[in-house]
């Protein structure tokens, strides 16, 4: 039985050459982006479980109050670590201190490489669960130790053994390999963590961290804090216990801040890490959702493709019906001979979406930035691949099973037999279907790209143009700050330079304690704060609004600050220039105000900033080049006199344009795979209108023939077969437009800063659909309308 059902259904499809080929190759793309997108969740679903204890693993961070708002922050005090430890030790297996994961310089002998890593307590050895290939666990425990990734001990030794040899970290502290361990995965929060070096090291090397830990500073939130609980502690729970362990300790001053500690699970650092107010808001996990959907409305774009097609030729199918039916063939064996038809078509769906998603994986991992690989190895995957085809084949061939098993051998071997006036409806509801799902896709796709472009067109309060930012992550960078500024312009190669405290597309330091005359007592103020060198501002090319900028005419500058419009709003001043300000226990004067600087999320607020005159804390160099010379050319130019002044680090910089464009890397991954898919469903959907325009142009062939006898013309013939097609896509519009406005509208309110939805824009994807439909349709309706009268009408 099997046998004979799969030959009839494999004749079937190879009589209908054209449906048959619709059929598949809509199933096939509809499959093959459910499949991508199946192993896109999977990735970001099995985000950091490479460890073996992810459900037990958490950092330790906190929420504070400022500035009448809560806000949540991963940077927390050292004196918490020992607390937790001798009040709470019971409940966790491991504690980690650590510093924050950066660029830094590793050495050996001439070689010289820059990889990013961390100052770690050893027990993180033992949270992360190191597939050590060299040492152990314990290879941390010495001071003046590191443990290594794989692909740094190529990098720095080669094949040579790495185990035991010397290395230099940012050319100052010495240290001696004591482990080599296998490289992260990739969809891990640590897969770029190439070296680890003891956090005991970074406190004896690094007096600030020393001062913090020995004066047992709980308001210097400066550094990071990883646990592993006890498999017998609730993580809920244990964050209930510590929320209080650092107000408790703080003086009357830090209590007003309200801090509260709680653990956040490594199972939420991924997809949920967004908060507001001191509430977990969601994350990335709006798009796992997003693109779960996304994938099921196309796969389902696709099988309604199945449905219409097979309904469609119900008259052609209703003789084979009728006779089956009169030699006894039960209804059963009829939904079955149907269902098998639709499983045949799905496998040959399923071999081409394999095909597919083999071609578009590599531009799809490089859009997604993932590093996925088809699970050819996994049991799973062939399973859930079974299960996903026999699902497949249900739906798509439910409908045409039991609809053309339902037909009454009488009434179609008389030759009464007609599909009725309504028996078209559920075809025609289900192509509105498909195209209010095609064009929701559409305004979708059309307003993220609007969001995105809204975002970067948005002024940024300085010329970030032509500017190449260094970091300092040498001791040996110290003192040649006035030599290479000097060579450089000199040169004419650079139109000035400055050293900051923070790059000029992130802020690295926010502090409270700022008072001035006229500020609310109640009031907990922070500032972003920005130390700067006297040449900052003509670098950047900021913008001022009122007074001056640093100047070295002015020797009371050392005291001044240049604050941005966020500030002077913030602090209610109305004639903020020469307002004195105090912080630190010392007195500074408003000297200028500047436009808002766009330094952190281009989504947000600027955040209320001050900029003061500092040569110690800084840690970035910036540097204009000059226009009127090639980059290429100033870039050696800059290379060779930094080669020439600081030879042991390696000369690696950054264009501030191009790491601000970074900000805008999810939404455009987002952005460009919701473009291809919003394709790909127009793709399919208008696949399925062609099949039905041409099964519609088949069906009325001798009407056609009659028309055109009676003087009818293609334009006539053209229009009355494009009619209903184009009526069914404008109500598909009116159906999408209020969808795709309300579920837009509140993506939107995720950013402060966004854009509005013009009218436009779905009038735009409407009149987008109804053309593609035209150009759909008109292939088969010129046909038709062009074809000899004399032959449609030969029989008659």
């Amino acid at each position: 039985m099997f046998k004979n059902n799969f030959l009839i259904a494999l004749r079937s499809l190879s009589k209908n050459k054209v449906s048959s080929f619709i059929n598949i190759a809509g199933l096939a793309v509809g499959m093959a982006v459910a499949m991508l997108i199946g192993l896109w969740i999977w990735d970001e679903l099995s985000y950091d479980q490479y460890h073996p204890n992810y459900d037990r693993i958490a950092q330790v961070m906190q929420h504070q109050t400022f500035n009448g708002h809560q806000g949540t922050e991963s940077s927390i005090p050292i004196p918490l670590e020992p607390e937790l430890r001798s009040k709470y030790g019971h409940n966790f297996k491991y504690l980690a201190m650590a510093s924050w994961q950066g660029e830094h310089i590793l050495s050996h002998g001439e070689k010289m490489i820059t990889q990013e890593g961390n100052f770690m307590d050893k027990d993180i050895t033992k949270i992360l669960s190191l597939a050590m290939l060299k040492g152990t666990h314990e290879s941390l425990n010495e001071l003046n130790s590191v443990l290594i990734s794989q692909s740094t001990a190529q990098a720095l030794f080669g094949e040579a053994e790495p185990m035991g040899k010397m290395i230099k970290i940012d050319n100052s502290q010495e240290v001696k390999v004591t482990g080599v361990y296998a490289d992260l995965p990739f969809n891990t929060t640590f897969h770029d963590l190439h070296f680890i070096a003891p956090w005991a090291l970074y406190v004896a090397t690094q007096d600030w961290v020393r001062e913090a830990r020995d004066q047992n500073e709980w308001g210097n939130n400066s550094f990071q804090l990883f646990a592993q609980i006890t498999d017998q502690a609730d993580m809920a729970q244990l964050s209930a216990k510590i929320k209080n362990v650092k107000y408790d300790k703080v003086d009357k001053d830090e209590k007003k801040f309200k801090a509260e500690i709680f653990l956040h699970p490594m199972k939420d650092w991924h997809l949920n890490s967004n908060w507001e107010e001191g509430v977990q808001t969601g994350g990335f996990m709006q798009y796992v959702r997003l693109f779960a959907i996304v994938g099921i409305f196309v796969l389902l774009l696709a099988c309604i493709n199945f449905m219409n097609l097979s309904t469609a030729r119900s008259e052609k199918r209703a003789k084979e019906v009728g006779i089956r039916k009169t030699i006894g063939s039960q209804r059963g064996q009829l939904i079955r001979q149907f269902f098998s038809e639709s499983f045949l078509v799905v496998v040959f769906a399923f071999a081409l979406a394999v095909v597919f998603i083999l071609l578009v994986l590599p531009w799809f991992n490089e859009v997604a930035d993932k590093k996925m690989s088809f699970p050819w190895t996994e049991p799973v995957f062939w399973l859930s691949s079974l299960g996903f085809m026999v699902f497949t084949g249900l739906v798509a061939g439910s409908y045409p099973a039991f609809y053309l098993s339902s037909f009454q051998p009488i009434k179609v071997l008389k030759g009464t037999f007609k599909a009725g006036r309504f028996a078209s409806l559920p075809r025609k509801a289900l192509v509105v279907l498909q195209f209010t799902i095609s064009v929701t896709f559409i305004i979708g796709t059309i307003i993220v790209y609007q969001q995105i472009q809204h975002t970067k067109n948005r002024p940024l309060g300085y010329d970030n143009k032509g500017i190449i930012m260094v970091q300092m992550t040498s001791p040996d960078f110290a003192g040649k700050y006035d030599l290479l500024r000097n060579e450089l312009k000199s040169k004419g190669t650079i139109v000035e330079m400055a050293e900051s405290s923070s790059p000029l597309t992130a802020v690295w330091s926010n502090n409270g304690g700022f008072n001035w005359e006229g500020k609310d007592p109640s009031l907990d103020a922070e500032f972003a704060t920005i130390r700067v060198t006297h040449d900052f501002g003509k670098t950047v090319g900021w913008e001022f609004t009122q007074g001056r900028d640093f100047s070295r005419d002015f020797s009371t500058d050392s005291s001044a600050l240049v604050i941005n419009e966020a500030a002077v709003k913030f602090m209610n001043l109305d004639q903020p220039i020469g307002k004195k300000v105090d912080w630190n226990d010392e007195s500074f004067t408003i000297i200028g105000v500047i436009k808002d600087m766009v330094m952190q999320s281009p989504y947000d607020p600027v955040k209320q900033t001050v900029y003061l005159i500092n040569y110690e804390n800084v840690s970035w160099i910036s540097l204009k080049l000059n226009p009127a010379k090639s980059a290429s050319a100033s870039l050696a130019s800059v290379k060779e006199t930094f080669k020439k002044y600081i030879p042991s680090a390696p000369f690696d910089y950054e264009f501030a344009d191009e790491t601000f464009n970074e900000k805008f890397e999810a939404e455009e991954r987002v952005g460009t795979l919701a473009a291809a898919f919003a394709g790909l469903a127009v793709f399919i959907s208008c696949l399925g209108l062609f099949g039905l325009a041409s099964f519609a142009a088949e069906q009325r062939t001798k009407e056609i023939g009659i028309r055109k006898v009676l003087g009818a013309s293609v334009n006539n013939l053209w229009g009355l077969l494009s009619r209903d097609f184009v009526l069914l896509v404008f109500i598909s519009c009116l159906l999408a437009v209020p969808i795709a406005y309300y579920y837009l509208d509140s993506w939107l309110q995720q950013y402060q800063y966004r854009t509005e939805i013009s009218w436009w824009v779905f009038g735009f994807a409407a009149l987008g659909a109804v053309a593609i439909t035209l150009l759909t349709v008109s292939f088969q309706a010129i046909r038709a309308a062009t074809i000899n009268p004399v032959k449609s009408l030969r029989s008659e």
